[in-house]
């Protein structure tokens, strides 16, 4: 639903479950995402405090957009994604990689990490 709500939005989208398996670790898929220049949006508010996902996010110069909300629906976190893209967009212009920034459920952006 978060993918289809996006591209919707005119935004160019590349599902996890696509390209890695389901189980992947993080420390994992996130090296080839940051190489590819691909920008995250999870749900993960933890990805933030464990060094392993961390260090992985840092080495590849990831950045990485998560839901601060808590168990939201399919269609809250889409709505969530899509108010936020304004601001979203501003905050990759303004924040070099990498990061993570928190995103409501009304559509505001927040840095949470930056090395």
């Amino acid at each position: 639903m978060v993918a289809e709500a996006l591209r919707h939005a005119g935004v160019e989208v590349e599902v996890h479950d696509d390209h890695f398996p389901p189980n992947a670790r993080d420390d994992v898929w996130l090296p080839p995402v940051g190489e590819r220049g691909w920008i995250v949006l999870t749900r993960d508010k933890r990805i933030r405090y464990r060094s392993q996902e961390r260090i992985a996010l840092i080495q590849a110069r990831g950045r990485a957009f998560v839901l601060s909300g808590g168990s939201l629906s399919g269609l809250a976190m889409a709505t969530a994604f899509v108010n936020g893209l304004p601001a979203m967009r501003q905050f990759v212009e303004r924040y070099q990689a990498p990061f993570i920034a928190g995103v409501t459920q009304t559509g505001s952006v927040s840095l949470l990490f930056k090395p």
